[in-house]
């Protein structure tokens, strides 16, 4: 249950926000978005950062929806995994790997995945219980995705961090999308 409502759908002065929304989703609003359209201007800003993290990146998508899912697990934010989850099946994700992050920690040593997917696990690890990042994990992250995909990965990480702590700060159910 949302904490405040759910801003209206129907305002005509925001019609062409709701538009640029719903394309980016395939025609549709999610419950993040029509809490979102209490401000326009952040709606706005939300959308084209959000569009971009999702569909401009060279950083692969299975590793960007692994490194989402494992904020998800560790901010316990249940619409984030609700909606990423099945993005990182839909990348070529196992299953698998997502039930290893039940265990956030063990997955970012867990032999049966890549180097760059544990590096994106530890990555997110630190920079979501911490913030700051060890200058080994940051080193060897380097070493694996080099600059601009390291860049992208942090980027990523820190953006659903964000989304993750504006959800659970509203309520944000993830019922109805």
């Amino acid at each position: 249950m949302p904490r405040i409502p759910y801003a209206a759908e129907d305002d005509p002065r925001i019609a062409p926000l709701i538009a640029s929304i719903r394309a980016r989703r395939n025609g549709k609003l999610i419950n993040l978005d029509r809490m979102l359209l209490h401000s326009p201007p952040y709606a706005e800003g939300w959308n084209t950062l959000l569009g971009a993290v999702r569909r401009k990146l060279e950083l692969d998508p299975q590793v960007r929806e692994l490194a989402i899912c494992t904020v998800a697990r560790i901010t316990g934010a249940k619409y984030e995994w609700h909606q990423h989850a099945p993005e990182y099946l839909a990348a070529g994700g196992p299953q698998a790997t997502l039930d290893l992050l039940a265990d956030v920690d063990a997955a970012a040593r867990a032999r049966n995945l890549t180097e760059r997917e544990r590096a994106a696990i530890q990555l997110a690890i630190e920079m979501t219980r911490s913030v700051q990042v060890a200058d080994g994990t940051l080193a060897s992250a380097r070493s694996l995705f080099g600059e601009r995909q390291l860049v992208e990965l942090v980027g990523t990480i820190a953006t659903y961090n964000m989304v993750a702590r504006f959800l659970e700060a509203l309520g944000i159910d993830e019922r109805g999308e």
